[in-house]
């Protein structure tokens, strides 16, 4: 009778886990195998091609080797950049191919440049700012005043004055002292830090120190931006 008790209960124990494993197969618990995960994302490669974040490390790698590369390669790169900006619905990876773009000066890395400016999503639009801040010039001026002009979202705006300051060009001066009109307390205040880096000089805060410096640059402003150093110093 023992040895039969036994046996009985192998048999139970043999049951329920044959219950689990057919549990397990049809509510889809294999995906605790270790290896599911690394099996999912290979297929969702294949299905779907690499993710956003994938996309933007190849551009990049793919920049540090054109770079070494001959002008052909580095004008080859920054074709397909291009066609690649047109085509990737992203947006996140069109801030990535602008990044990458910005470090090259043909004419399809200008293009993107530009285009950017131009984008639909408003983070493409404040990255294409950045990147024009950084590049600088006449031409980074003119593009940067208009998309301050035209653009619809205050952040953008913002953007591209504080991008007209990186610029360091003194052709932003006009801009800038018309943005200090502007209604919003925000566009004031940007203008006014875009003013000190263009400028070089600190009137400090006030607006109207500013509005009356930029009206004439070489007048009475200046020498109260001088006497303000020196009594901060002294």
């Amino acid at each position: 009778m023992g040895v039969s008790r036994v046996l009985l209960a192998l048999v139970e124990v043999v049951s329920v886990w044959a219950v689990v494993i057919v549990v397990m197969g049809t509510s889809g618990c294999a995906a605790w195998s270790p290896f599911a995960g690394r099996e999912k994302a290979a297929r969702e490669r294949e299905q779907y091609g690499p993710t956003a974040d994938q996309r933007i490390k190849q551009f990049a790698d793919d920049a540090k080797t054109v770079h070494k590369g001959t002008e052909e390669e580095r004008t080859a790169f920054t074709r397909r950049l291009s066609t690649a900006m047109l085509e990737e619905h992203d947006p996140r990876v069109r801030c990535g191919i602008l990044d990458v773009a910005a470090a090259f000066d043909d004419a399809s890395a200008l293009a993107i440049c530009r285009g950017g400016l131009q984008d639909p999503d408003e983070r493409v639009r404040l990255t294409a700012c950045a990147v024009w801040g950084r590049r600088g010039g006449a031409e980074a001026v003119e593009l940067l005043a208009a998309r301050y002009r035209s653009d619809l979202e205050l952040d953008v705006r913002l953007r591209a004055l504080k991008a007209l300051g990186e610029c360091h060009d003194e052709s932003a001066i006009p801009v800038l002292a018309r943005a200090l009109e502007d209604s919003d307390p925000a566009v004031q205040y940007r203008a006014v830090a875009a003013l000190k880096e263009v400028s070089g000089r600190d009137l400090g805060n006030d607006v109207n120190r500013w509005r009356e410096w930029a009206a004439d640059p070489e007048g009475s402003s200046a020498e109260w931006s001088i006497a303000e150093t020196l009594r901060k110093v002294f």
